[in-house]
């Protein structure tokens, strides 16, 4: 298995955002897609530390579920020198003075992916996927949109979860997005920067309440509730 990355040689470097391969969006809403930000040699250790999660769509981070890769990825990830990195690239100074709320999705059903804009309570997310493999365009992959009812509305070109894709974005009343519906495995981490410690309590809370009942669901094979993912 890889070695755990160091402060020395981090396997999320800040820097990578902000060179030209970052596609910098400000229009209809700020948002920006950065590809191939993880080496391929940490891809085996990644894919074999991903939580094992029961139930489809985002769950609460829980270290204890995840493999040490995936967790000294996470610590990079919600780290604040790659928080401000994104938050340069979305016109937001400072994004990592803002409490992180981080989710992790293994699976989705068909009904997930409808087109939503985030709560009030986020100031922006952002996703990282980690699937191998992506040949499916359309269904599954990430569209930006320019308005609330139209798939085919995008605002930049649809991005597939691939290995190593960082897609990351400005919440806002307009900031459109969502994906054509899609069942199966789709690895991907969230992290959100949320607007207050008590939004973050909040979602947390919810969070457990939502995982247990996905749990219970799963277990009798029923219908889970039907929610947005990104």
């Amino acid at each position: 298995m890889t070695n755990l990355a160091t402060h020395i040689n981090p396997w999320l470097d800040a820097t990578t955002l902000n060179d030209n391969q970052s596609q910098i969006n400000q229009q209809p809403f700020p948002f920006f897609v950065a590809k191939n930000i993880l080496a391929e040699s940490l891809m085996s250790s990644l894919i074999i530390d991903f939580p094992q999660l029961k139930g489809a769509g985002y769950l609460p981070y829980d270290k204890s579920q995840c493999g040490s890769s995936i967790n000294d990825l996470i610590a990079q990830f919600t780290a604040s020198e790659f928080a401000d990195a994104i938050g340069n690239n979305l016109g937001i100074e400072k994004l990592s003075q803002y409490p992180t709320y981080v989710s992790i999705s293994r699976s989705l059903k068909k009904r997930h992916g409808r087109i939503h804009t985030d709560g009030q309570s986020k100031i922006a997310t952002a996703l990282l996927y980690l699937n191998p493999e992506w040949t499916l365009d359309g269904t599954g992959c990430l569209r930006f949109l320019k308005s609330g009812s139209d798939f085919e509305d995008t605002a930049a070109p649809e991005i597939r979860p691939s290995y190593g894709t960082l897609a990351a974005f400005k919440r806002a009343d307009n900031s459109f997005h969502g994906h054509l519906p899609f069942s199966g495995k789709r690895l991907v981490i969230q992290v959100a920067w949320l607007v207050s410690s008590a939004d973050k309590d909040r979602k947390a809370k919810r969070g457990k309440l939502s995982s247990k009942l996905k749990r219970i669901l799963n277990w009798f094979g029923g219908k889970q509730p039907n929610t947005s993912q990104a």
